[in-house]
């Protein structure tokens, strides 16, 4: 079906929008009252998340706090391994799954809040391939991890995306932005992205029913068929709408075993700690934390607090969402 004219259409939504917007405006004006910024406040377990700007904006930002309200960093504050005897990892969930923004740790923004990724001046957003709608899994990174551009890995010979080491989570439920939650390593994709290495975690959330049941790579191989074909097929071609070649792999493809993932995450674990310790060059990525005491970009909570209250945020104008939701997320594409 194809969508309806802009103009017409936009009259419609603000005749509608028209119908509330004096109880509308009166909450606005009440939260604007207490809060100079528009922002949110979001739970998890052991960290809260603060939304500020309008969701599908430039302008839009998720910072972390602890529980008891101070900001930190989600790449260098938030430990990577939750339990050791468990071996369990905490996982930031940067994309929900079915959902198409490309949202992000901002590796280059003090605090890096999480955001949508921007190329070209444009916000990005996955394409939907047949027959997936957006991310197939809960996708994010493992904190205090980096896949240094400097280091030449061994078996494929390209160097690291200058980026955390990121995360499928094959889970049952669908998380949100921001989330923290923990994770059990099954895996390991080898993917090759522009020639630089990108590696796939496969995790499962360690709350999910089917936990229990899946201890490494075969194991979802064999409960779930599909599943991991799925995931090589997804990595391959999401970038082919946008005009890019199709991705590569080291291995051929295959994946790896739990054990060979948990030694890259110890590897890129090494690389983080030598970044935020200033040992290495940090490619641009911004390192400033609150709770690494050897590290020289340490700040106070004092600091932080004026990190974020330096930045400014605007609400995304309705046009921009109203072409975002017919003309970007709603289409097909057949690869």
């Amino acid at each position: 079906m194809r969508p309806p004219p802009l103009r017409s259409s936009l009259g419609r939504l603000l005749t509608i929008f028209g119908s509330f917007s004096a109880s509308r405006n009166k909450l606005v004006t009440q939260a604007a009252a207490a809060v100079p910024h528009l922002f949110y406040f979001r739970k998890n377990m052991h960290y809260q998340t603060e939304e500020r700007g309008h969701p599908n904006s430039p302008d839009y930002r998720i910072y972390f706090k602890t529980k008891e309200g101070k900001y930190i960093s989600p790449f260098h504050d938030i430990p990577h391994q939750a339990e050791k005897e468990k071996v369990l990892f905490n996982m930031v969930v940067e994309v929900p799954r079915w959902s198409n923004a490309k949202m992000e740790i901002a590796t280059k923004e003090p605090l890096n809040p999480i955001k949508q990724d921007v190329k070209k001046g444009k916000l990005r957003y996955v394409a939907n391939i047949f027959p997936h709608k957006g991310y197939i899994w809960n996708y994010g990174a493992i904190p205090q991890t980096w896949e240094d551009p400097n280091h030449t890995d061994e078996e494929t010979k390209c160097c690291g995306d200058n980026d955390p080491i990121d995360v499928c989570e094959i889970g049952t439920l669908v998380c949100s932005p921001g989330q923290v939650i923990q994770v059990k390593v099954l895996g390991i994709l080898a993917m090759i992205d522009e020639g630089e290495m990108d590696w796939k975690v496969i995790a499962i959330n360690a709350e999910d029913p089917d936990a229990m049941n899946l201890n490494n790579i075969e194991d979802v191989r064999k409960s779930r068929p599909g599943h991991l074909e799925a995931t090589v097929d997804w990595f391959r071609k999401y970038k082919v709408p946008d005009g890019k070649p199709e991705n590569q792999f080291g291995f051929n493809g295959q994946f790896k075993d739990k054990d060979f993932a948990l030694k890259i995450i110890k590897s890129t674990h090494e690389h983080w700690r030598a970044l935020v310790q200033k040992q290495t060059n940090g490619a641009g990525i911004e390192c400033i934390n609150t709770s690494c005491c050897e590290s020289p970009f340490n700040c106070s909570s004092e600091e932080a607090i004026g990190v974020v209250k330096s930045r400014s945020f605007i609400v995304l104008r309705l046009v921009m969402f109203y072409i975002l939701s017919y003309y970007t997320v709603d289409k097909w594409y057949f690869v």
